[in-house]
């Protein structure tokens, strides 16, 4: 096996669940998969010593999940106050509305279908809950409602699905687009050069303790792929399926649905720059 520390990110072994941070607390949910990895991480956040936390991606539709949620709360001596959601795929977003029932809160998205209650989410907000401060990034690109959450008094960011603890994420066309992508991850580079962020706090996977290291490998891939993607063209594969099954040759084909969807993303990318022929 690799030592985590030679892997991107240095992603953090060991259990999952629980606390991550001084102020970030982990409840795996138990949807594993291929595409969820180990499951749906949910975060519990909350400045030390408030009896205040919020919680960010409640998770599937799952009750079990959802009261292990406020139990894991409830036993640190903290009422959950204020739901986000980092963008609305089922396996984040689909609890939310039960567990604002639950814990008769309101849910903030950056889409306003998935909003419960008056505020939504947008670039430059700041949410203070109890003392704790996290501030909104945009970051479409994997949807193109995808946010993450800049928590400067950890020096970390929780990243949905724009960054995963581990291996790469999908850019969702025809919701995601490869340009925004791209500018997304540009952005949390800067949080982690300008604002010293240096850990991720995933959607998926496992706590990575080198944020730049994450970003800049995931920048590499991605122009990595691209320029895969454009010689397979211009070697003749004409359709995203040929594409995948050339380009992704190594990936599990379970994945190859979902690597469609990135190439698709891709293609689109490539055309509006010029690079490859339109359709």
């Amino acid at each position: 096996m690799s030592d985590a520390q030679s892997l991107p990110g240095q992603p953090r072994g060991g259990v999952l669940s629980g606390p991550a941070t001084t102020r970030a607390v982990n409840v795996l949910a138990p949807n594993p998969s291929a595409m969820t990895l180990d499951g749906t991480n949910t975060w519990i956040v909350s400045e030390p010593g408030s009896d205040l936390a919020v919680v960010v991606d409640p998770g599937p539709l799952d009750d079990t999940h959802l009261r292990a949620v406020i139990d894991t709360a409830e036993k640190a001596g903290k009422r959950v106050a204020l739901t986000l959601l980092t963008h609305g795929h089922p396996d984040h977003a689909e609890g939310a509305a039960r567990f604002a029932e639950l814990t008769r809160t309101h849910v903030r998205a950056l889409d306003p279908a998935l909003r419960l209650g008056d505020e939504g989410l947008a670039a430059g907000d700041v949410i203070r809950v109890g003392g704790l401060e996290m501030r909104v990034v945009p970051t479409p690109g994997h949807t193109a409602d995808s946010l993450c959450f800049h928590l400067p008094g950890d020096r970390a960011v929780l990243t949905g699905d724009t960054i995963l603890g581990r291996g790469t994420t999908v850019v969702a066309h025809p919701d995601g687009r490869l340009g925004d992508y791209l500018d997304s991850l540009r952005r949390l580079r800067s949080l982690t050069v300008d604002d010293g962020v240096h850990t991720v706090l995933p959607g998926h996977g496992p706590v990575l303790d080198d944020a730049q290291g994450a970003v800049e490998f995931y920048l590499a891939h991605r122009a990595n792929r691209l320029a895969q993607v454009e010689t397979a063209v211009e070697n003749g594969y004409g359709t995203a399926a040929e594409v995948v099954a050339h380009v992704y040759a190594d990936v599990d084909r379970s994945l190859w649905p979902a690597a469609e969807l990135s190439v698709l993303a891709q293609l689109e990318y490539l055309a509006d720059h010029g690079l490859i022929g339109g359709n």
